[in-house]
């Protein structure tokens, strides 16, 4: 397999992996199907926008932030059966209850420690530290702008972070459980070892939550954009929305098991990010995962970390046996 070259990088050597939009498959159907999913995406991010812009105090709170992702994690589930990306992703029973366990977990342990040692408790601690009315400017900027600042603002750590996570050994044995997944569907975006799920949620973009309007705006920027990266929906996405936004396309790529292409767009909402770093891959994969797409274990997902560190300590500083010497 030679692979295609895109920038200095040689893209589905190991693995297929289809490079340029006008290349990949486009909704099948009739001018109604066509046009749904061609606007599905810009009409319920500008929905969530003009909600959040115009619904009274009474309403607008995290609660019903969560009320929301919910139910529109409930649609895209339904969108998930009617309009399928890749058959081969089809959900099944057993993938949807593992994929419900790392939700539960996410939704209890993990938001408990968040609560205590996550960057909830750094974040207090810095707005203690600083006085408020020193961000004055802030609060006078438009409320739009004000929501796309704090959500470029913290994408742009997660690209960091997530990039880091591929780079460095150490980090990386925490997310490449995530890694092993063999399709995408909405809900396997919680499904990691708990440690870079823990990791992956830290950022600055919590920073901002005494301005709650904006703050609730700049959620619903990454609920209706990053939510597509992990799910099984056939769009024909528009130009100007994949160029600026990451896509589920853009994330295929990330998790395909072509090395390479793994090692490109990691940013979480704003894959323009990734065109500034030079690490952005425009395309889509259908075969994803590690090892030829082997399957890891809810098992071996919490434990990975540990017993892969430790397996590579003990090959680089165990004792090591001479070899045996055949007597004469």
């Amino acid at each position: 397999m030679n692979g295609v070259r895109v920038g200095k990088r040689i893209i589905g050597a190991d693995a297929p992996v289809t490079i340029g939009w006008e290349n990949l498959p486009r909704v099948e159907g009739g001018p109604v199907k066509q046009f749904v999913f061609t606007w599905f995406q810009p009409a319920m991010l500008f929905a969530l926008i003009a909600f959040w812009y115009y619904a009274p105090n009474s309403i607008a709170k995290f609660s019903t932030a969560i009320g929301i992702g919910i139910g529109v994690k409930i649609l895209l589930l339904g969108l998930e059966w009617v309009n399928p990306r890749h058959e081969s992703w089809r959900l099944t029973w057993k993938e949807l209850a593992t994929d419900l366990f790392f939700v539960s977990l996410g939704y209890t342990i993990l938001r408990m420690a968040d609560t205590y040692v996550g960057d909830t408790v750094i974040i207090t601690s810095i707005q203690n530290f600083f006085q408020m009315e020193k961000f004055t400017w802030f609060t006078g900027l438009p409320l739009l702008v004000q929501a796309f600042l704090i959500s470029f603002i913290f994408d742009f750590g997660q690209y960091w972070m997530h990039r880091g996570m591929h780079n460095w050994y150490p980090l990386w044995l925490t997310h490449a459980p995530h890694h092993y997944i063999t399709q995408l569907n909405i809900n396997k975006g919680a499904v990691g070892n708990p440690i870079e799920l823990f990791l992956i949620g830290l950022g600055i973009g919590g920073f901002f939550d005494f301005l709650p309007r904006a703050f609730l705006l700049a959620g619903s920027l990454g609920l209706a954009v990053s939510i597509y990266q992990h799910i099984n929906v056939r769009f024909n996405t528009p130009r100007w929305w994949r160029f600026v936004f990451n896509t589920t396309e853009h994330h295929s790529v990330h998790h395909s098991q072509d090395y390479e292409a793994t090692r490109s767009n990691y940013s979480g909402t704003w894959i323009i990010i990734d065109r500034m770093f030079g690490t952005c891959v425009d395309g889509e994969a259908e075969l994803l995962g590690m090892e030829g797409g082997r399957k890891m274990s809810i098992r071996e997902n919490m434990t990975f970390p540990f017993s892969e560190g430790w397996k590579t300590l003990k090959a680089k500083f165990g004792r090591h046996e001479p070899a045996a010497v055949p007597a004469e």
